[in-house]
C-alpha cells in the first residue's frame, strides 16, 4: 500500500544516542568506503507493525524491507534474482518451484535460516486468524513441501504467473514465533530478522532506530546505523532537513522547484526525480448508499480537474492517468479515454440520479438529503490535502458539499481504513512491478486488513483478474488488463487523480547513491561515507 508517510521536530541535530562529528584534516581525506557514521530520514509517519506479513503501510514496508528478506527481490534491471534462495528452477508446467536457500544465513540471533521458517511464513499467510493483506498471492498454492533443510518445494493449482515474485515476502523466524497470535505478538516492536540491520529500539510517534547485521551475509553495511525519524509535517521535516537534523525525505513539487535551487543547498545535497511506482485516487465507500450509483461517482470525476491539480499541486511533477495501471506499464490502456473536467456533464449526470438544488440554497439535495460527504486523507501529506481543497472548491461549484478530515497516520489505518469507517478517502497506492492487481480489487479482499476497502466488486472483473494469474503469455496477459482498466474505469470506483514524480533528496556525504528503476535504495548496503566527512559515533 503505498502511502508514503513522513515526520519529526525544529532546526536541532539529533543526537540521541549519538554525537557530531566535525570532519577533521587530521582523518586521511581520501574518498574510499569506511564503516561508521548514520543515516537518518524522515517520515510523516510511524510504523503500524515490524512482522512482514502484515505491513500494509510504506512506513513499514520501509523498516521491514531493512530487517528481513525474502527468497526473491528485484534488482535495478526490473529482474528477479536470488536473495535467501541461491537458486530455483521451475518445472516445464510452470506449475512447480523447487528453491535451494543459502546456507550461511543467520537470524539476528544467530540462529541459523532454514526451509523450517519458509514452511512457517507460509502457513501464517495461510491462516485466517492472521491479518494479512497478502493471502491472495498464496491461495493458488497446492501444497508446500520441505525437502530438507534448504530445499523447499511449491507446487500451484494452475499457473499462477506473480507465483516466483510472492516469494519476495519478508521470512519470519519459526522459533521465535511458533504458536503466538502473530496480530498481537510483541515481536511486532521487538523483531529479529536476517536483514542487513538489527532492530535497536522504537519510540512510538518519534523514531525507529537499527544498526548494522555484522553477520549480514551479503556483507556487513558500511552505514553503522540507520535511524527513521517521525515528523508529521513536511515544512518541519524540512527545516530539520536544512539544519541537518535529518539526511534525507522526500521533497514536496514547492520544495523540489523553488526552495533546493540555491548553490549552497546543491553543494550539500544531491536531489534526483523519476517517475514514482504509485499513484493518487479519491476513493469511494461503495457501500455508503451515497456511492452505490455509478452516475454519482461519474458526475463528481468530470466535476474534478486533475490537470488543475497536477499544475496547481504537484507544480507539473506528476503524470495524469485514467485507470489502475501507470500510463508506463504494459497494462495500461492508452486507449481508455481520460474523463475531461466537465461540470455541466456532472450536474446533468446527478440530476439523472435524482439530485437537484430544489429549495435553491446553491446546495442538491434528494429526498429532503443534502449531497455532503467527508473525506479522510492522511496527517503531514500537503499534496493530498492542498487536493482535496481543490476538489472541495470544484465539487462545491455544482452543488456538492465535501468536508476534509486529516487524520493521524496509525489511527488513520487502524481506525478508519481497516474499520470502514469513511465515505470516502484520498490516499495513494504503490504498486508492484507485475500488474497483479488481485489484492486491491477482487471482491474477495475485503476483509479487515486487507486492500479492497472500498468494497469493489465486479464478476467479470474478478474472473479476468483470475484469468491474468494463470497466463504467462504477456500479449494475452495485455489483453485482459487492458480489458480490466477499461472496466474499473467504467465503473469509476475512484478517480484515479495522478501518478506523482519521486523526489528523494541524499546528503552529499553519502557515496554510492544512485538512481534506479526501483529507486534510489537498493545498493543501500553498500553507500557509504568517507572517514574524514561522518557526523554521526555512537
Amino acid at each position: 500500500m503505498g502511502i508514503i508517510p513522513l515526520s519529526y521536530l525544529v532546526l536541532v541535530i539529533w543526537a540521541a544516542g549519538c554525537s557530531s562529528q566535525a570532519p577533521s584534516s587530521a582523518v586521511h581525506s581520501a574518498d574510499v568506503p569506511a564503516p561508521g557514521d548514520a543515516f537518518v530520514t524522515g517520515s510523516i509517519g510511524d510504523a503500524r507493525t515490524l512482522i512482514p506479513i502484515l505491513a500494509s503501510d510504506s512506513a513499514s514496508g520501509e523498516v521491514c524491507g531493512l530487517l528481513f528478506n525474502g527468497l526473491v527481490r528485484y534488482n535495478p534491471r526490473l529482474e528477479l534474482e536470488g536473495e535467501l534462495a541461491e537458486s530455483w528452477e521451475i518445472s516445464e508446467d510452470q506449475l512447480t518451484i523447487t528453491f535451494h536457500l543459502r546456507k550461511d544465513v543467520r537470524w539476528h540471533d544467530g540462529v541459523p535460516l532454514t526451509a523450517r521458517d519458509v514452511e512457517f511464513t507460509y502457513q501464517q499467510l495461510m491462516n485466517p486468524q492472521v491479518k494479512t493483506p497478502y493471502s491472495g498471492d498464496f491461495e493458488r498454492v497446492e501444497f508446500f513441501s520441505v525437502i530438507d533443510d534448504f530445499t523447499v518445494q511449491v507446487k500451484y493449482k494452475e499457473p499462477f504467473v506473480p507465483g516466483l515474485a510472492s516469494w519476495g515476502m519478508g521470512i519470519l523466524p519459526r522459533h521465535l514465533l511458533e504458536g503466538k497470535d502473530l496480530n498481537a505478538a510483541e515481536f511486532s516492536r521487538n523483531p529479529v530478522g536476517t536483514g542487513p540491520y538489527r532492530f535497536l529500539r522504537w519510540k512510538t510517534g518519534e523514531l525507529l532506530e537499527l544498526q548494522a547485521n555484522a553477520d549480514y551475509f551479503e556483507g556487513r553495511p558500511y552505514i553503522q546505523r540507520y535511524l527513521y525519524r517521525i515528523i508529521p509535517d513536511q515544512a518541519t521535516m524540512f527545516l530539520e532537513l536544512q539544519g541537518l537534523g535529518i539526511d534525507s525525505m522526500g521533497l514536496s513539487p514547492l520544495q523540489f522547484h523553488r526552495q533546493t535551487e540555491t548553490d549552497s543547498f546543491r553543494k550539500q545535497y544531491q536531489k534526483f526525480q523519476y517517475p514514482s511506482f504509485g499513484y493518487t485516487y479519491l476513493g469511494f465507500n461503495l457501500k455508503d448508499p451515497l456511492f452505490s450509483d455509478v452516475r454519482v461517482r461519474k458526475a463528481i470525476t468530470a466535476a474534478i480537474d486533475r490537470r488543475e491539480i497536477i499544475n496547481g499541486v504537484l507544480l507539473g511533477l506528476g503524470r495524469e492517468l485514467t485507470g489502475p495501471f501507470l500510463p508506463d506499464s504494459w497494462a495500461y490502456d492508452s486507449a481508455v479515454p481520460p474523463v475531461l473536467y466537465d461540470p455541466v456533464l456532472a450536474k446533468q449526470r446527478l440530476e439523472e440520479a435524482g439530485w437537484s438544488d430544489h429549495d435553491q440554497d446553491g446546495w442538491l439535495d434528494k429526498e429532503g438529503r443534502k449531497f455532503e460527504f467527508t473525506v479522510i486523507t492522511n496527517q503531514g501529506n500537503d499534496q493530498r490535502r492542498m487536493a482535496a481543497e481543490i476538489i472541495q472548491k470544484r465539487l462545491a461549484q455544482i452543488g456538492v458539499s465535501m468536508k476534509i478530515q486529516v487524520i493521524e497516520w496509525s489511527s488513520f489505518i487502524s481506525e478508519f481504513i481497516d474499520k470502514r469507517r469513511f465515505e470516502a478517502v484520498l490516499l495513494g497506492w504503490s504498486l508492484s512491478r507485475d500488474p497483479d492487481l488481485y489484492d486491491i480489487w477482487h471482491s474477495s479482499k475485503t476483509k479487515e486488513g486487507e486492500f479492497n476497502f472500498l468494497d469493489y466488486a465486479n464478476t467479470e472483473v474478478d474472473e479476468l483478474l483470475l484469468q491474468g494469474r494463470r497466463n504467462f503469455n504477456q500479449e494475452e496477459r495485455r489483453r485482459i488488463y487492458h480489458r480490466i482498466h477499461h472496466l474499473i474505469a467504467h465503473d469509476a470506483p475512484a478517480v484515479f487523480l495522478y501518478a506523482p514524480d519521486s523526489l528523494p533528496v541524499v546528503h552529499r556525504r553519502f557515496r554510492g547513491v544512485e538512481a534506479t528503476p526501483i529507486g534510489i535504495g537498493y545498493h543501500f548496503i553498500h553507500w557509504y561515507v568517507p572517514q574524514n566527512e561522518q557526523r554521526y559515533t555512537r
